[in-house]
Order: structure tokens, then C-alpha cells, then sequence
């Protein structure tokens, strides 16, 4: 799977054997429409994922600042993920408060059905 560079924005996967991939989202996603970039970078991502029949980890720890559009790319990646049934877990850094307060938001999508987890670093 390759890495996705798009502007300020770098995602940047490591699949590990235990057929987790590792996404790292590094510098800022400002892009007024990231959905067109991200949309058919999570679609191959998807499909190597189901693939090995893996997990994807997205890490945020790492990135700058996100905007509001990116919160909705990931929530389509949230939906299509369980329709999916791909498990999805979401790593972000709870001291940062713009980080704590977008993810607080995305819980709405935590369900019992072990596909969408939120992790704090």
C-alpha cells in the first residue's frame, strides 16, 4: 500500500504481519475538498485491508491540524468500514483539546459490534 501525499498532508502506512495497517497522519489536512483525494486513497487502502482480512489503525498523533471536511471523509470511512466489516480504530492525542474535541465527537459511532474503536495515545 502506498503512502498519500496531498498537499500539507502525509499519511503514511506500515502494514505489519499481523496484518494491521498502521496509518500515520502527519502535517495538516486543509484541503477544501479532502474527499477527493482521500476517498480513492481509503478505497485501495480498504481493498488491501480486506485483502489480508486486516485491521486499520489511523494514527493522528502525529498531525498538525484537520479541518472540518476531513472530519466528514472520516466519517464516511467509519460507515464504509462496517459496512465492510473492517475493524477501524482511531488513535489521537486526548492533551490536545482540538484533537479531544473532534474525536469525542466521532464516539456517536462506537458501537458494540467491535468494528470502530477510539483510542487515546
Amino acid at each position: 500500500m502506498d503512502n498519500l501525499q496531498s498537499g500539507d498532508l502525509t499519511i503514511e502506512v506500515a502494514d505489519a504481519p499481523d496484518a494491521v495497517f498502521r496509518c500515520t497522519w502527519k502535517g495538516k489536512s486543509n484541503e477544501r475538498n479532502p474527499s477527493e483525494t482521500l476517498k480513492p486513497w481509503f478505497e485501495a487502502l480498504l481493498a488491501a485491508v480486506a485483502a489480508k482480512q486486516g485491521t486499520v489503525e489511523m494514527h493522528f498523533e502525529k498531525i498538525e491540524h484537520f479541518n472540518s471536511s476531513t472530519i466528514t471523509a472520516l466519517i464516511r470511512l467509519i460507515q464504509i468500514c462496517r459496512k465492510s466489516n473492517i475493524k477501524l480504530v482511531m488513535i489521537y492525542d486526548q492533551t490536545l483539546k482540538w484533537q479531544r474535541l473532534s474525536f469525542d465527537a466521532l464516539r456517536v459511532f462506537e458501537k458494540n459490534d467491535d468494528l470502530f474503536h477510539l483510542r487515546f495515545a
